[in-house]
């Protein structure tokens, strides 16, 4: 059985096929198709926008299984930014190593004491009989206040998860999955699929 992963974010890519390389499935991604056009990611949830994605691509194979995910950070100081704007917080093709800049510049500006956040991750999966399915994972910590670590993506090299001295770029890929809010989902989508496939 086929399941289509909608996402461009290679980072998300490699750690989904990660995590589900037990699963009964022959992974794709939307990269695959030539004539698929990404659409606007302009939800004001990460479940609205997660919804927009899995629709968009389900749309082109309605025979198979799609999957998305919208993910970010959630930083309390900063009143829940980058929240759903995490990917383009320092701009429409910004890197992560700018956002991680911008993010720790307004740390600095704002608020140098309360820096609790969490990253927070919503999947949408669509069956082939067009039914959805919704999945959240949320891991909790604080923001670094230098970045350090080489590993991960997107924010890890600012975040420390709860119980952790290091940042999540510093830990294993397999220590990060075992915590991660996107592995918390996926479980649960695995758990789903026990019951339909």
């Amino acid at each position: 059985m086929e399941l289509w992963l909608a996402t461009g974010n290679r980072g998300k890519v490699d750690e989904i096929k990660n995590l589900l390389k037990d699963a009964p499935f022959e992974i794709h991604t939307q990269d695959e198709m030539s004539f698929f056009a990404q659409p606007p990611e302009d939800g004001d949830t990460f479940l609205a926008n997660a919804r927009i994605k899995a629709k968009a691509l389900h749309a082109m194979k309605p025979e198979a299984w799609t999957l998305s995910d919208d993910s970010g950070l959630v930083v309390d100081g900063l009143g829940g930014l980058p929240g759903v704007h995490s990917a383009r917080y320092a701009g429409p093709k910004a890197q992560s190593s700018e956002n991680n800049a911008k993010l720790l510049k307004m740390m600095q500006l704002r608020s140098a004491t309360n820096r609790k956040a969490h990253y927070h991750c919503t999947m949408v999966a669509i069956d082939p009989e067009g039914k959805e399915h919704i999945f959240e994972g949320q891991l909790s910590g604080e923001i670094a206040k230098v970045a350090r670590g080489t590993g991960g993506f997107g924010y890890d090299p600012v975040f420390i998860a709860e119980g952790q001295s290091c940042t999540v770029a510093e830990m294993t890929a397999g220590e990060k999955n075992a915590i991660s809010h996107r592995s918390q989902a996926l479980k649960a989508f695995i758990e789903v699929l026990k019951t339909s496939v």
